[in-house]
């Protein structure tokens, strides 16, 4: 099983950067909060008003810790430890993902309305059936160690993504590439529908129309000459040996992973646009609290929950720039749905019902953010409440629901059905918005006679392997940035989400990518969430607004509603 902090497109993962769209705390971002109270309320949506509205810069640089003043070519940022997995497509958690969008660029990318514009690729043709694509690419364009980017070094990287022994977390399969199926099951050697016209025109023709085909292939490239000279079909461990010296085609290149402390980069040379403006740049892992890190100068960027308290403290640091920010992400409690007692709908409704996710993400925060009720972010254009259930929360309701289910209190006060009590077991990682998820849900299910078993683990990747082996009955993640609605449906038709295979989700998740028309799409959509809100897969929990803390002196920054900072970080430069 992969994280859940992995896109169904390398796109997304690399676009979310910089602390944006990771799993940390209760279905929150990983980033610091301010204290709050947690009281119950009723439900919320959309997101509720920041006391930040628009940028705030910084009154006096003066003020700088010598520790910043001192830096003239190294701009350092915070992030939760990766894995050290950096090849695009093999990555095993988001952290990961933000590590290697320095590193690599894509055929495609999207502008501030998530509309596609070229990257790697100059330019594309579709043609009238909208079943073949034509990349042409650019001229200029090289990996970091200097050779060039071809086609041949594209069709190799859509070839090993249908290899029978892939298991990452891309799904190339949804764009069916005509002759792709055969590749994967060994009836060919090579996959029919991709051309090599000629070194910078590849063509890639498809089985039926799909709506997000040309973001999906037009994902990172990798070198055929380095990520593909040990390659044979069906054998793919190899790659793994070259996850710590990547070669890409970014604006940086990766100088030195040190687990547990730091990752280093230094610019590329050999990027098409030009070697970014900072030469080095460096996300700092080690654990310590983030308010030190940026009051001291130790790093120079972060991002907060953006509550009034946070904000008002945030104010009086003369030297910082804050920056507004509501990702395009949804937070939510993963299930076991292996689980006897989970596989019950009217348990995940009763729940939900039972838990005042008001309180924990809305509460708590002071407002920065909203009760998320279905798998998209109000930004979205395919966003909805029409049929939604906002499940309120109401204990009475929950005990009701568990009562007609069958699920009798036993003299401990923990319900029971069939022998079995029902009791969650709980992962989430350490964090101030993981205190406040225990405390509240802790009493919320004492009320429904729900046992409630905390576990929380230090770091991010400690609670994957945890997930990974099944031994949970709940765990908290968030989504990466989502581009295109069906990004936030992935998890459920793709067997991400064990003991969960709806035919009707499915039927309706491939309706809605076999047309490009938004308004079709649209009306697609309103069933599948209206669906998924009523059979509860997963317990979507939260919407977050954000803010950005940054050193006063860095210039250039900017923010994509879809890609957050990534696009404009090799424009950073130290005034």
């Amino acid at each position: 099983m992969r994280s859940k902090a992995i896109s169904w497109a390398s796109l997304v993962i690399s676009s979310t950067l910089l602390l944006s769209a990771c799993s940390g705390g209760a279905g929150t971002e990983t980033t610091s909060s301010g204290n709050g109270t947690t009281n119950s309320g009723t439900q919320a949506t959309p997101v509720a008003a920041s006391a930040l509205d628009a940028p705030f810069q910084a009154t006096d640089l003066n003020q700088l810790p010598d520790t910043a003043k001192k830096r003239s070519d190294t701009i350092i940022v915070g992030l939760t430890d990766p894995s050290g997995a950096f090849t695009p497509y093999f990555h095993q958690s988001g952290y990961d993902g933000n590590v290697a969008s320095l590193l690599f660029a894509s055929l495609v990318t999207v502008d501030e309305k998530g509309l596609p514009v070229p990257d790697l690729a100059e330019s594309w043709d579709v043609s009238d059936d909208q079943l073949t694509y034509t990349f042409h690419l650019r001229q200029d364009s090289k990996f970091s160690d200097g050779s060039p980017l071809t086609a041949d070094d594209v069709a190799f990287t859509w070839t090993i993504l249908h290899d029978k022994s892939y298991d990452g977390g891309f799904d190339i399969f949804s764009s069916q590439v005509k002759g792709g199926k055969a590749y994967t099951e060994g009836k060919a050697d090579h996959i029919e529908g991709i051309k090599v016209i000629d070194p910078l025109t590849i063509s890639v023709t498809l089985e039926k129309p799909n709506a997000t085909a040309l973001l999906t292939l037009g994902s990172e490239v990798l070198s055929k000459a380095y990520y593909g000279k040990d390659y044979q079909f069906g054998k793919l461990d190899y790659i793994k040996n070259l996850h710590s010296n990547p070669v890409g085609n970014g604006p940086y290149k990766l100088e030195k992973f040190i687990p547990g402390q730091e990752v280093r980069f230094v610019a590329n040379e050999y990027y098409y646009k030009g070697k970014p403006k900072t030469e080095h740049f460096i996300y700092k892992t080690s654990e310590g609290d983030t308010w030190q890190f940026i009051e001291t100068g130790e790093i120079d960027f972060t991002s907060f929950t953006a509550t009034q308290e946070n904000i008002d403290k945030l104010k009086n640091i003369p030297y910082l720039n804050l920056l507004p920010y509501t990702p395009s992400t949804y937070g939510y409690l993963q299930l076991n749905l292996e689980h006897e007692q989970l596989q019950e709908k009217e348990v995940r409704q009763a729940i939900t019902y039972g838990l005042d996710r008001q309180s924990i993400y809305v509460d708590a925060n002071q407002g920065a953010g909203a009760v998320a009720n279905i798998p998209a972010s109000p930004i979205s254009w395919s966003y909805t409440e029409e049929g939604i259930n906002p499940y309120a929360y109401d204990p009475d309701k929950a005990n009701q629901i568990l009562d007609e289910a069958g699920w009798a209190k036993g003299t401990d006060g923990i319900r029971e059905k069939n022998g079995k009590k029902l009791s969650l077991h709980f992962l989430g990682t350490k964090s101030p918005a993981t205190d406040i998820f225990i405390a509240v849900a802790k009493e919320n299910f004492e009320a429904i006679g729900v046992e409630f078993q905390p576990e929380v683990f230090a770091d991010f990747n400690s609670l994957v392997s945890k997930v990974e082996s099944g031994d949970y009955d709940v765990a908290s993640f968030s989504t990466p940035m989502l581009t295109d609605p069906s990004d936030g449906l992935q998890q459920f038709v793709d067997g991400e989400l064990k003991g969960y295979d709806n035919p009707k989700v499915k039927e309706l998740y491939n309706k809605g990518l076999a047309t490009t028309d938004i308004e079709e799409r649209k009306a697609v959509y309103q069933e599948l969430y209206q669906l998924l809100n009523d059979e509860l897969p997963v317990i979507f929990t939260s919407y977050k607004k954000t803010v950005y803390a940054y050193n006063g002196r860095i210039d250039g920054l900017s923010v994509s509603p879809y890609r957050g900072i990534a696009t404009s970080l090799p424009e950073w430069s130290l005034k």
